[in-house]
């Protein structure tokens, strides 16, 4: 065996490097509902991940134990990625012990940051752990995002309705990383403003168990009774995709780009995951002033594309100001892509006139005739399966008998595509250098990285000089290339004269193999997590008066509100003491712009009220065209 590791203290320096806020690390983020997913993230390009923990996460049917997540900290840690555990949901007095629990032991697995919503947590006896502000926080303005640095945190997840000019206004007033949504779902409130799901079914959304209610059927009148739209989902948006906005989100400030879908399936990480990690690369390749935030480049066995994975449709929200093509009335599920159009219908099969190419197992949906004019039911969707294709005459068990020629075909399933994804889809490379020299009493095998982590073992062996040098060279390169069952790849080898001698392949295995794992104990000792903040206990927060939609469900987060200011501190909705109408829901979204009803937009426009019915229950619809908002009124059914 080799003698132990020889560190090189270069490699600590330079990982510290890696943290804290210098401008031009870029950070993605994937989401991960499991150890498992996490780690197909990390292999898939994320430079960290996200995941719940075992309780007081927002998305409750994502929790994870703790076992797990110290898994997923020591695989990310291999190439200096992150792990963000969320704790994110407003907590009851009761559970403010359990959380400062759950808390500790999450820092002592070995996780990087805490994303957390409730301030409560902040009078808890915390470890030395990073404090990420959740988006639950609804993190809009300047002020707000400059307090929250004040107390503490060091990540700030900003609402996804900001433009690029609020997301730099919010850059230049803190030293804060930015983090800000990419892709994937988005919540048509302000996140962390809507009430609606638990008014009617008592379900919080600031306690991780939204009904997403938003996503049914409603019917859109004036008080009148005039009928504007009937059985939409109007509340419903596309889902988020700022690919071609990457670029200027970089410009205004974030340096964090995060991709929701903790509840997805593992082919949606793998495949948007991949697509980010290589339009964040391309950005890095022109722009040598930015840098990954992890180590290692991401080798991918399948060409990503974000629109065969679940998506809504997509939309670039407000990031680049207001436009009509933030929702699709007609369904909240997933249409797929398009791919042509029914020609010919047969008693087994029916022929698509299309330019893609089909497999067996793929799937379709399509709108029923019926359902083609603007009053819309929620049923209007239908789907089928492919048993097996003949180029474009696909057989199926049983032809739906609303299918009709002419109908537009979209494809949600590509088998071809998810069998791809199914197997080892993707790699993370660390390139390496090594130089072999004589020692005294034998070799020393170096070996160094492109992070200047390095590391050196020495074998005692007597030494023989070779018959044949330039074999005993391609014998040296062949024995110590051997990296494939590794993560590392060889950049380069210099052997130093010392093919002249005669070194039997075992003992350059050897070699090779202790020398892999010092450099991965070098990389994993010179991790270092990211920094906490500092502590401003005079800061001051930016509003005196904090009504149900500051969320504040406890004594500990009403006194720290208090400490910092806050006059008068009103109990959370979940509270169940709002007892009028209130706005259940703040919106971006609106739905007089989509209809053509704005007064700003079309002059002499008569405004008139609207109402939202949804099921048995009628909203009121309140216009803030000053802040350009809607609110959804109502009164909760839990008082």
């Amino acid at each position: 065996m080799s003698q132990p590791v020889i560190f090189d203290p270069k490699s600590i320096q330079s990982s510290s490097l890696v943290h804290g806020h210098a401008t031009n690390r870029i950070e993605l983020l994937a989401p991960a509902k499991n150890a498992e997913f996490g780690k197909q993230a990390i292999l898939h390009g994320a430079d960290a991940v996200y995941i719940g923990g075992p309780a007081f996460g927002a998305r409750a049917a994502a929790g994870n134990a703790i076992e797990d997540i110290a898994e997923l900290a020591a695989f990310a840690h291999q190439y200096h990625a992150q792990v963000f555990v969320a704790l994110n949901t407003i907590l009851s007095d009761i559970e403010l012990a359990q959380a400062e629990q759950i808390i500790w032991q999450i820092y002592e697995a070995g996780a990087d940051a805490l994303i957390v919503q409730d301030m409560g947590i902040l009078q808890l006896n915390l470890p030395p752990i990073a404090l990420h502000a959740s988006t639950q926080m609804d993190n809009r303005t300047p002020e707000k995002a400059a307090f929250l640095q004040q107390v503490g945190f060091t990540q700030v997840v900003l609402a996804r309705e900001l433009n690029l000019a609020q997301i730099q206004a919010v850059a230049e007033k803190t030293q804060l990383q930015l983090e800000f949504f990419i892709h994937g779902a988005l919540c048509v409130s302000y996140s962390g403003q809507c009430y609606i799901s638990h008014a009617f079914t008592n379900r919080s959304a600031n306690r991780g168990e939204c009904s997403q209610m938003c996503r049914l059927p409603c019917n859109l009148k004036t008080r009148e009774g005039e009928v504007l739209a009937a059985n939409e989902h109007l509340l419903s948006l596309k889902d988020n995709n700022q690919t071609t906005n990457l670029e200027a989100l970089i410009n205004a400030g974030v340096r964090s780009f995060k991709i929701e879908g903790r509840l997805k399936d593992l082919s949606y990480v793998k495949n948007v995951t991949a697509h980010y990690r290589q339009q964040l690369d391309a950005i890095m390749q022109k722009r040598p002033e930015l840098v990954a935030s992890s180590h290692g480049r991401s080798v991918h066995r399948f060409q990503p594309d974000p629109d065969k994975s679940f998506n809504r449709g997509k939309t670039d929200y407000f990031v680049n100001e207001r436009s009509a093509d933030v929702s699709d009335f007609r369904t909240p599920k997933y249409l797929g892509e398009s791919v042509g159009t029914v020609s010919k219908i047969g008693r087994d099969h029916f022929v698509i006139d299309s330019q893609h190419q089909f497999s067996n197992g793929d799937g379709f949906c399509f709108f029923d005739a019926k359902h083609s004019s603007a009053v819309l039911s929620d049923d209007k969707l239908q789907g089928l399966r492919i048993n097996r294709a003949d180029g474009k005459k696909l057989f199926v068990a049983k032809l739906p008998k609303d299918l009709q020629i002419g109908m537009q075909l979209y494809r949600n399933h590509d088998q071809a595509f998810e069998s791809e994804l199914a197997k080892d889809s993707s790699k993370r490379i660390l390139p390496v250098r090594m130089a072999l020299r004589e020692a005294d009493d034998g070799l020393a095998l170096t070996i160094s990285d492109e992070y200047e982590h390095q590391a050196t073992v020495k074998l005692a062996i007597h030494k023989e000089f070779a018959q044949d040098k330039e074999r005993s060279r391609k014998t040296l390169h062949k024995q110590l290339g051997k990296l494939g069952s590794t993560d590392f790849e060889l950049l380069e080898l210099k052997t130093h004269g010392v093919e002249q001698y005669f070194l039997p392949a075992s003992v350059l295995n050897g070699l090779r193999r202790d020398a892999v794992a010092a450099l991965l104990e070098a990389r994993l000792q010179s991790y270092q997590r990211p920094p906490v903040g500092s502590i401003d206990k005079t800061a001051v927060y930016p509003e005196k008066h904090l009504s149900y939609l500051g969320n504040v469900a406890n004594q500990k987060a009403k006194s720290f509100y208090q400490q910092h200011g806050v006059i008068q501190v009103e109990d959370a909705y979940e509270k169940n003491r709002v007892i009028q109408d209130a706005p259940l829901m703040i919106t971006k979204h609106c739905l007089r712009y989509s209809f053509d009803l704005c007064p700003k937009e079309v002059p002499d426009i008569k405004a008139d009220p609207m109402v939202l019915e949804m099921g048995n229950d009628t909203l009121k619809l309140v216009f803030d065209c000053l802040k350009c908002e809607m609110l959804v009124v109502g009164s909760s059914k839990q008082v």
